[in-house]
């Protein structure tokens, strides 16, 4: 098949030259002109993911639109780029294409999940639209760790041609018709990731960050049922998986921006030095914005967002959770 990745960071690296292995015909479409030409001479993503060499299959370019002939379409841009970056194939006839969506994050301003704002950007219908994700660091995948995803789509014929694609004996493919809870759990566990790392930066213990895990969970499926997903999707690889791994990694961008807050510094100044994105950010914002607006009670999403926007003191915003009103546990 000839598919087209758009995002050259370590995670479409990582899914294009995995694909390309296999055998398939792989575009990876890189915006940046100078980051283009070091991937075609160098043939290895020396920023992102060095050391991993590309197959013959993978071809690079600079041109979004040729990759509209594409059978399949992956998307692995951070979600705030995601709108600018495939507007130009939205002159295209995508109607035939399965669109893979591999970003965590919900739009800011519009509110909207990465298929919704495919399907607005594309005019292309929800169901050629599927979203991949779980516990999946790139550094790992890569080299071919065992690792679980699951697709998601509202239908669930198209998440079963996405787990065909995709499973192998590293990787192995859950399907799931539940798009909006695959979405919303690979997205909100950022924000509690943040947390978790402010948790690290503070020099608490283990005892306060597995209550956090526990209870980000929970703020994270009262929000998921109220948007119409379905509750036992956040035990899966989507919910309860990737918020573990995030949450306690080493290669968590999210844990690693909280963890340096957690020690004091101040949040641009560590966005300002990092060359990847910490999708938490912007998603807080969002998280918070949809608590309020769907009346979903969601006290740690609120104290992040007093953290990061607010200059409210860690310390602080960890006694204001542990005062609050006492609640039975299924709350």
């Amino acid at each position: 098949m000839t598919i087209g990745c758009i995002g050259a960071g370590s995670w479409g690296t990582t899914l294009g030259v995995y694909l390309a292995e296999r055998g398939h015909h792989l575009l990876l479409y890189v915006h940046d002109a100078e980051q283009k030409h070091l991937l075609q001479t160098t043939r290895e993503n020396r920023l992102y993911l060095p050391g991993i060499p590309f197959p013959a299959t993978l071809e690079v370019t600079g041109d979004v639109k040729s990759l509209a002939s594409s059978e399949v379409l992956l998307i692995a841009t951070p979600t705030q780029f995601i709108r600018n970056t495939i507007s130009p194939l939205s002159e295209f006839d995508l109607s035939r294409s399965l669109i893979v969506n591999s970003s965590k994050g919900i739009e800011r301003g519009t509110l909207m999940r990465v298929s919704e704002i495919i399907a607005d950007v594309l005019n292309v219908s929800l169901t050629q639209i599927v979203s991949l994700s779980g516990p999946s660091h790139a550094e790992e995948v890569s080299r071919s760790d065992p690792a679980a995803l699951v697709a998601g789509s509202s239908s669930l014929t198209s998440a079963e041609q996405v787990q065909n694609l995709f499973n192998s004996e590293t990787l192995r493919i859950y399907s799931s018709d539940d798009i909006i809870g695959v979405e919303l759990g690979g997205a909100l566990k950022n924000v509690i990731a943040l947390c978790a790392g402010i948790v690290d930066g503070a020099e608490f213990g283990d005892n306060t960050k597995a209550a956090l895990i526990t209870r980000g969970l929970a703020e994270i499926t009262r929000l998921g049922v109220a948007l119409g997903a379905r509750t036992e999707t956040f035990s899966g690889l989507s919910g309860l998986g990737d918020l573990i791994v995030t949450c306690t990694s080493r290669h968590s961008r999210n844990r690693y921006v909280g963890e340096q807050i957690g020690r004091g510094r101040k949040l641009q100044e560590i966005i300002d030095e990092m060359s990847m994105v910490a999708e938490g950010v912007t998603t807080t914002e969002s998280a918070f914005e949809l608590s309020r607006s769907t009346g979903v009670e969601m006290p740690i999403v609120e104290q992040v967002h007093q953290i990061l926007f607010e200059g409210k003191e860690t310390r602080q915003a960890i006694t204001d959770l542990m005062t609050r009103s006492t609640k039975p546990e299924n709350w």
